[in-house]
């Protein structure tokens, strides 16, 4: 199933493929303070609408993530990163994503602030 998203002001928009099973919800000092709800998916499945220069980035500790924000609104809606078996992924902000029911997503909760 093909999910459309954006920030805010729509500055920063996306399609992303893929069955919405899980979010996850990490108490890290950035996606606490973000209050972001993430669905991982393979970077590939990730398509943006708007170009790529319209996101800024933001990274920090070992700069392995890049949080993607819109410079205009401040919204969060994706983040890249290479997985543990080298493949780039897209940590997706579900909160970001149109027409959706959070309340029948199931949430993990994950603690980013031990690692």
């Amino acid at each position: 199933m093909k999910h459309q998203g954006s920030c805010h002001c729509g500055n920063v928009a996306f399609e992303v493929e893929g069955e919405i099973d899980t979010g996850l919800a990490c108490n890290c000092s950035i996606c606490q303070r973000k209050g972001s709800l993430l669905w991982f998916v393979p970077r590939e499945r990730l398509q943006l609408r708007t170009p790529e220069d319209a996101a800024s980035s933001y990274t920090f500790r070992r700069h392995a993530i890049r949080h993607r924000f819109c410079p205009a609104c401040g919204i969060h809606p994706y983040a890249e990163a290479t997985a543990a078996d080298g493949k780039p992924m897209a940590a997706i902000n579900l909160r970001c994503i149109e027409g959706i029911d959070l309340s029948s997503v199931p949430v993990r909760e994950f603690d980013g602030r031990a690692l």
